[in-house]
């Protein structure tokens, strides 16, 4: 009986100290003060038109973020320093300065402040107004991407949208910029335009290659796409009462998040499906909704991989994204909600709660900061957390991007260790599939180290149209260079799985970089004496006669000779051809300092000066069109603003195929794509001259 009252009396002075364990440590920032309240700052102070609060931080640069609330507040060291509030020159003259939105592009921050956009460069400290935009917006989103210094990265960064919220979609301007919002131009997504109803926001989702506009039909939100296939259907409606916020969540995986004070919802796949966020406690769902528990969301804060959402009734709640569906659960209470307090992820698994504070005898504001260790606090009991079934998940390709072009493979390798006794299941996510073609095969392999069973993984990506997998007539529509994103986790992963964080990679499927396109020059007229390669470094000049060009491509003679530099550094010495003899210029396909191949697909040339006396050797009926074979005349009427791109892999449509719109009208016309399965060559007038072509592969399943 002794022993049991002793045993009684630990449990009971044990419990209370377990729940004593506070959820978070605070500390006060107050360093960096070199402003004393005699001293004045120069501008006009911004504040967030929300009752909520909300901080952005800069998805590549971890130490850069805005704090938006009554006062606005930007950091260049995470907050780890006092600061006054974010000001707006004066000479902006943007009279009352009320932030809607903000975006970071790159290098810059985009404000929308009394509905115009403005730059702050914040490594030159240059504040600026973007151009182009010419009626009111209310909104900039945009996307960041981390992984690389990969053209397609660049233009993620640049790309970017500007908007009014909640206009009628019939009479909304939108506009466009693709130089990080330096500049705009206005944007048209086609006939979505002619749908009822309200502009709930609009985005360039980069893992489908592809915009996305959301649209309010009363108490309906859908998503609505621009390119193939999405564009001929749209995204599962949704519940949409009020105005809600949308988050492009970092790492290009397509998750948004959704929400206001009363609603918080979110999409794993760019808005194709929207679903609520479930509240649960253990293995029990306790809410469908966390909004459900009667709670007001006061905050939320989200990384690549993580969501926490604090409650104007002072909840914590804390959950994982996942793809198949996201939860929290409530954290252990403590004392943190103010009307200024905000959220950020320091680090996968470190939350921290911000709140400025004001200093009297400062124009400078400290910073109260309470960090959370998230796997520490879900080991406590009372949260009834099951543990992750997961001890290891690694791979080579985390974080980086490849490239497959046409005909390229690529092998991916990742390895994971189960928790003994369990038997979690790997999960392959490739964000396009449709879109890009692509086709994935999962191999897994498994042998046992020091007790553990440790799983080799094999992803096989190739594109479908050469993956042996399809049916014959299996073609992507997608003719351009587009971007995926492939996700490796663990299906229905638990919430204690804090440091697993998914293995991502994104996907060009394109160009590769590393391969170049070289005409074969084995005769130049260099080495047959007719020209000297010294005289053509030295600015070598020559003319094109009036009556041989014009300068709108239209085959028109020009009025004046045209004087031309030969471009010697980046074309070399020329091709030697004899006017009698039909020409057809020989491809190689080169691969870093190895040749891989001649190249057989179909191109295309145009004379980059206006050169128009040549001619092809096939007719539309001699190269065996079975449609009206397109020329550069019909691309230039398609496109008035002509470019030596104007005819390309994603306009084409070869004419041995049969074509019901272009049906064979004219078979005498000139066929004049050279390559393929045609023995098409140039034929040149009698006449002296340097030409300077322009080649382009339309062929859109070459590499």
């Amino acid at each position: 009986m002794l022993v049991w009252m002793l045993v009684a009396t630990a449990a009971v002075w044990l419990w209370p100290l377990a729940r004593a364990q506070p959820l978070c440590g605070t500390r006060t920032i107050r360093t960096g003060k070199v402003l004393d309240s005699t001293q004045h700052h120069y501008g006009d102070d911004l504040y967030f038109s929300s009752n909520t609060t909300f901080l952005i931080k800069h998805p590549c640069r971890k130490h850069i973020a805005l704090y938006l609330g009554a006062d606005i507040f930007f950091t260049r060291d995470n907050f780890e320093s006092s600061l006054t509030p974010f000001s707006i020159p004066e000479s902006m003259e943007v009279g009352n300065p009320v932030v809607t939105s903000a975006h970071f592009s790159d290098r810059i921050l985009l404000l929308v402040v009394n509905q115009k956009v403005y730059i702050y460069d914040y490594l030159d400290n240059i504040w600026d107004e973007a151009e182009g935009i010419q009626h009111p917006v209310s909104h900039v989103t945009g996307d960041n991407c981390c992984y690389s210094l990969n053209k397609l990265c660049t233009e993620m960064h640049n790309t970017v949208f500007a908007y009014m919220h909640g206009e009628d979609l019939s009479q909304t301007h939108i506009y466009f910029s693709d130089n990080g919002g330096y500049s705009f131009d206005s944007y048209s997504p086609g006939n979505q335009l002619e749908l009822p109803g309200t502009l709930g926001g609009i985005f360039f989702f980069h893992s489908l290659s592809q915009s996305g506009m959301l649209a309010v039909l009363g108490d309906i939100g859908m998503f609505f796409y621009t390119e193939h296939p999405l564009k001929h259907r749209m995204g599962l409606s949704f519940q949409y009462d009020s105005p809600l916020e949308v988050i492009i969540v970092p790492g290009q995986r397509g998750f948004l998040i959704f929400w206001n004070e009363k609603h918080l919802f979110m999409s794993p796949n760019s808005g194709q499906l929207v679903d609520t966020v479930r509240l649960t406690k253990g293995e029990n769902v306790l809410f469908s909704s966390i909004t459900d528990a009667s709670v007001t969301i006061h905050t939320i804060a989200t990384n690549e991989n993580e969501l926490a959402v604090l409650t104007r009734e002072d909840h914590l709640y804390y959950g994982s994204l996942g793809f198949l569906s996201t939860s929290v659960i409530k954290l252990p209470h403590q004392p943190v909600w103010s009307p200024e307090v905000a959220l950020m992820f320091h680090d996968s698994g470190r939350l921290e709660i911000l709140t400025p504070v004001f200093d009297g005898s400062s124009l400078a504001f400290d910073f109260e900061k309470c960090s959370v260790n998230i796997q520490a606090v879900l080991m406590e009991p009372e949260l009834q957390v099951p543990k992750c079934k997961v001890e290891l998940l690694q791979g080579q390709f985390e974080e980086d991007m490849y490239t497959i072009d046409m005909n390229s493979l690529l092998i991916l390798s990742a390895s994971f260790i189960p928790r003994p006794g369990t038997s979690p299941i790997p999960l392959v996510m490739v964000s396009n599939p449709y879109s890009l073609g692509l086709h994935a095969f999962i191999e897994e392999l498994g042998n046992t180290l020091d007790g553990n069973t440790k799983y080799s993984l094999n992803v096989q990506l190739q594109q479908q149209q050469h993956s042996g997998r399809t049916h014959p007539n299996f073609t992507s529509s997608i003719k351009r260079p587009t971007v995926s994103t492939l996700i490796m986790d663990i299906a229905n992963k638990e919430i204690s799985c804090v440091d697993l964080k998914p293995l991502s990679m994104l996907i060009s499927v394109g160009c590769d970089l590393t391969k170049k396109i070289v005409v074969q020059n084995k005769i130049s007229a260099c080495t047959k004496g007719i020209l000297d390669p010294v005289d053509l470094q030295r600015n070598y000049t020559y003319i094109i006669e009036k009556e041989a060009y014009d300068p709108n491509f239209l085959g028109h003679k020009a009025t004046n000779d045209l004087f031309v530099v030969y471009p010697y550094k980046d074309l070399g010495c020329p091709r030697l051809v004899y006017f009698n003899t039909p020409w057809k210029p020989v491809l190689e396909l080169w691969q870093e300092e190895e040749m891989k191949e001649i190249v057989d697909a179909e191109y295309v040339l145009v004379e980059v000066n206006g050169l128009f006396t040549y001619s092809y050797s096939l007719t539309a009926d001699s190269a065996h069109c079975r449609s009206q074979p397109q020329n550069w005349s019909s691309m230039k009427q398609e496109k008035p603003s002509f470019t030596f791109t104007t005819w390309n892999r994603e306009n084409y449509i070869s004419c041995h195929e049969h074509n019901k719109d272009m049906p064979l009208r004219w078979p005498n016309a000139e066929y004049q794509v050279l390559g393929g399965k045609t023995d098409n060559e140039i034929i040149f007038d009698q006449r002296n001259g340097i030409y300077i072509f322009y080649l382009s592969i339309v062929d859109p399943y070459y590499r």
